[in-house]
């Protein structure tokens, strides 16, 4: 029975083992960093010094993969853990996949074009694929094993780092989402205070982040930004074009707030309000709290 072999630079890989469960046979992790890892068969942990860029461990992880055949290999959908699996697909000289949906012996399935297609090969031996990481891994903690120190000798000099810390979108239970029905970048505070109320991650379609800059670029949820999947996605004041709604497409209920009656994402929606966000965002974060 094949192997599932999975690059990690964290914990929040819990969808990546479940995919390795599922395919079968036993779950070994790479993993960079001390990070804990539970629920899965064995752990070859690399040491990395706060001044490593992950990257630079690029060979300690090509030399502690050891896959067999028709073993598959996953990495999380971060700019690090991309990195390593490019590396690792050029090492083994095998195809390298984004944006899994499922696979199985002799089959894999990818979303294609942002998310709006999918897309079934054929595939014969070992694969590398990237795939959102999830969340915390549970179960038992597998004993330790030690793994290559290899590494390109480059350090962090310096660190320019935001004060705030916010959840990975991919990782988020609860997103609320603004899009341009705000008016002025301050207005956000009024999401950001409802979405405080329950739980949830503010992001937004991308006019906000790339046009106009109000908020972070991995912020912006939509065909060549982020593709997400939360229990609960509530949009307010965004249209809901393909290009934003190929990324929460997934999402399993979605809740969409706009003044106008005949914006084209009430017909993806669970639950809808007709209003005006200035309105209807009070009131909803009075109500939660």
């Amino acid at each position: 029975m094949s192997d599932t072999w999975i690059i990690a630079e964290d914990g929040a890989i819990s969808a990546l083992v479940e995919i390795g469960k599922n395919y079968g046979g036993k779950t070994n992790v790479v993993l960079v960093g001390d990070a804990e890892i539970k629920g899965v068969d064995r752990v070859i942990r690399i040491p990395k010094t706060p001044d490593q860029p992950v990257e630079t461990l690029a060979p300690a992880v090509v030399a502690s993969l050891r896959p067999e055949s028709e073993d598959i290999i996953l990495a999380g959908n971060t700019p690090g853990s991309r990195v390593l699996a490019g590396a690792v697909a050029a090492k083994l000289g095998v195809p390298i996949f984004f944006g899994l949906q499922t696979i199985s012996p002799g089959e894999i399935t990818v979303s294609r074009y942002g998310g709006i297609t999918l897309q079934t090969f054929r595939i014969n031996g070992s694969v590398v694929a990237v795939v959102d990481g999830g969340t915390e891994t549970e179960g038992d903690t597998p004993i330790l094993e030690e793994g290559s120190t290899a590494a390109y000798d480059v350090k962090v000099v310096s660190v320019d780092k935001s004060e705030s810390v916010k959840t990975p979108l991919g990782a988020a239970r609860r997103v609320v989402s603004a899009g341009r029905g705000f008016k002025n970048a301050e207005d956000l505070k009024l999401l950001a205070q409802f979405a405080d109320s329950i739980g949830a991650e503010v992001a937004c379609s991308r006019p906000l982040a790339e046009g106009a800059g109000w908020l972070e670029r991995d912020r912006y949820v939509g065909i060549s930004g982020q593709h997400i999947s939360p229990e609960l996605y509530i949009a307010v004041g965004i249209s809901g074009q393909l290009q934003h709604t190929a990324g929460m497409s997934n999402a399993a209920t979605v809740v969409v707030i706009n003044s106008d009656e005949r914006a084209p994402f009430f017909k993806q929606a669970d639950y809808g309000i007709v209003g005006d966000l200035y309105e209807v965002i009070p009131a909803l974060t009075e109500a939660a709290r």
